[in-house]
Order: structure tokens, then sequence, then C-alpha cells
């Protein structure tokens, strides 16, 4: 999916060409953030994608040598019945993704739902 933010489609287009599996997973990943609010803009900050709504910081995708993170700014209000969610600080949560079915596994959609406000479909 085409970004309208030219550095977001530079930074894809990096990861394609240096880790392909990678970038099939954050591709998966953002249009979850996309789909789930029409308001959701994206940018890159602190070195990965990160999504705003309505020009609040939500959440962000970050690549790491051994799994892509996706962080919460507010993810310590979240539900989490299974416990996915890592990280100790006092909102900041975060989901590591190794491999292409933690996504499913980890019910990201969830997560992502709650970070930009949707209501489900």
């Amino acid at each position: 999916m085409q970004s309208s933010n030219e550095k977001v489609n530079e930074f894809l287009a990096d990861i394609k060409s240096t880790l392909p599996d990678s970038a099939e997973i954050v591709e998966k990943i953002r249009t979850f953030f996309i789909k789930e609010n029409y308001k959701t803009q994206e940018d890159i900050k602190y070195g990965g994608i990160v999504f705003n709504v309505s020009g609040k910081l939500i959440g962000g995708i970050y690549l790491y040598k051994e799994h892509i993170s996706i962080e919460f700014s507010n993810g310590a209000n979240f539900s989490d019945p299974n416990g996915f969610l890592e990280g100790k600080g006092k909102l900041r949560r975060h989901l590591k993704i190794t491999k292409n079915n933690d996504i499913k596994s980890k019910n990201i959609s969830a997560y992502i739902k709650q970070a930009t406000g949707a209501k489900g479909k």
C-alpha cells in the first residue's frame, strides 16, 4: 500500500530491498493501522513508522535485529486478556513480532483497534 508520505515510501522501499521478510510483516501491520481509522496519518520518527490520529501519537512500528515491535502510546490502558503486551512504563506498551504468524496468533488487530479508537467492524 502506497503512503501519501514520501518518507514512509522511502523507508518501506529500503526495508523491502534489505529485509524482505520483515517488509511483508511491516506492510500487514501498517494496513491494520490505516484501515482501522481513516484519520490515521503516518510518518517516520525515532527510526520507525509512527501513527497519529487527530495529531496525537498512538503508536509505531520499529524493526530490531530479532523482532519487529509494535509500540502503543497508551498501551497500559488496553484490554490485554492474554498478556501479550510487554513493557513497564507509565503508559507505553509493545508487542514483539518475530514471525508472520504472530500477527494472527497475538491478535494484533484487537490492539490496533484500541489504539486507533476503532469500535470494530
